[in-house]
C-alpha cells in the first residue's frame, strides 16, 4: 500500500513515495538485480584492465621528496606495485587556492594501509616547487609520500588529476593504468555512499525525480565555465558551498589555522 507523509504542510520539498514494508522489499529486490548485473560488469572490466598491455617509464627519473632528489622507483618504497595520485598544483597559491577537486581525492586516500597489507605502495605526485609543495604538505597534515614530479612527468607517464598505476621489476618500472574523466571516483568512498542516499550527490547532472532539492546555486569556479560539478567541493567559513576568493577546499577548514582568506591567488596553473 502507498501512502502520502502525514503532514504535507511541513513535508520535505521531495521524498520517496511511503509505503509498506513488503512494497519497499519487492522494489528493492527488482533494483537489486540490476545492482548484481552492474557488479559482474565492474569485475569483467577489472579483469580486462589486468590483461592491458604496459609501457616502460623512466625509472631512474628524479622526484623530489622530503629527502630531496631520488630516482622515481624510490616511489615504490621496495615493493613491486605502486599507485600514484597526481595532485594538481597552481604555482605561487595559498594553501586556499589549490585544487578542491584533487583536495578532495586525496583526503579520501590518507592511508594506505590495506594496500601496503597486500604489496603496493601509494604516493602523491604534484608538478609544484618542493618548496611550496611541502608546507602545503605539512599544513594538510598528509601522511603519504609526496613528490614533485616537475619536469620529468613526461618520463615517467604520469598527469594532473589521475591515479596512475605502476609496476615494476627490478630497477625497471612499467605504467599499467591509467584514469580519465571520473575515473578517480572509486577511491572517493563518499560518493559511493551519497549515492545510496535519497537525495544523491546533488549534482546538476544526475537524474533526478522531480521535485527533489536541486545542487545549491554557487558561483563558477575561477577560470571555470558555468556553474562547478561538485558544488560541495569548497566552502566558506560558515560551511556554504562557494567558489569565491574566501573559499577554501572543505577539509581545509578543519585544519589548524585555517582564516577566512582575500585571494585564492591562483595566477599560475603548472601543467
Amino acid at each position: 500500500m502507498t501512502t502520502t507523509p502525514r503532514n504535507p504542510a511541513t513535508a520535505l520539498p521531495g521524498c520517496p513515495p511511503v509505503v509498506d514494508r513488503a512494497t519497499w522489499q519487492a522494489a528493492r529486490n527488482e533494483l537489486l538485480v540490476r545492482e548484481k548485473a552492474h557488479t559482474r560488469e565492474g569485475d569483467a572490466l577489472a579483469a580486462a584492465r589486468r590483461r592491458l598491455p604496459m609501457v616502460e617509464v623512466d625509472g631512474t627519473a628524479e622526484v623530489v621528496g622530503r629527502d630531496g632528489p631520488v630516482p622515481f622507483l624510490d616511489a615504490f618504497q621496495g615493493r613491486d606495485e605502486l599507485v600514484v595520485y597526481h595532485s594538481m598544483w597552481y604555482d605561487g597559491a595559498p594553501h586556499q587556492g589549490q585544487c578542491e577537486g584533487c583536495t578532495f581525492n586525496l583526503w579520501h586516500m590518507k592511508d594506505a594501509a590495506y594496500l601496503n597489507a597486500r604489496g603496493v605502495s601509494f604516493a602523491v605526485l604534484t608538478s609544484g616547487r618542493w618548496d611550496e609543495v611541502a608546507p602545503y604538505v605539512e599544513f594538510m597534515g598528509y601522511t603519504q609520500p609526496w613528490y614533485t614530479a616537475r619536469g620529468v612527468e613526461g618520463p615517467i607517464g604520469t598527469e594532473e588529476g589521475h591515479i596512475v598505476c605502476f609496476l615494476r621489476d627490478g630497477d625497471r618500472a612499467f605504467l599499467t593504468y591509467s584514469t580519465t574523466g571520473r575515473g578517480n571516483e572509486p577511491a572517493d568512498g563518499s560518493l559511493g555512499l551519497l549515492d545510496m542516499t535519497p537525495y544523491g550527490r546533488r549534482e546538476a547532472w544526475e537524474d533526478d525525480p522531480e521535485g527533489w532539492p536541486e545542487a545549491p546555486e554557487v558561483g563558477a569556479p575561477v577560470g571555470g565555465h558555468g556553474a562547478p560539478i561538485c558544488w560541495y567541493w569548497r566552502s566558506d567559513a560558515d560551511g556554504n558551498a562557494d567558489w569565491g576568493p574566501t573559499s577554501r577546499p572543505v577539509p581545509q577548514w578543519t585544519r589548524p589555522g585555517a582564516t577566512r582568506e582575500e585571494t585564492l591567488g591562483r595566477h599560475g596553473h603548472h601543467h
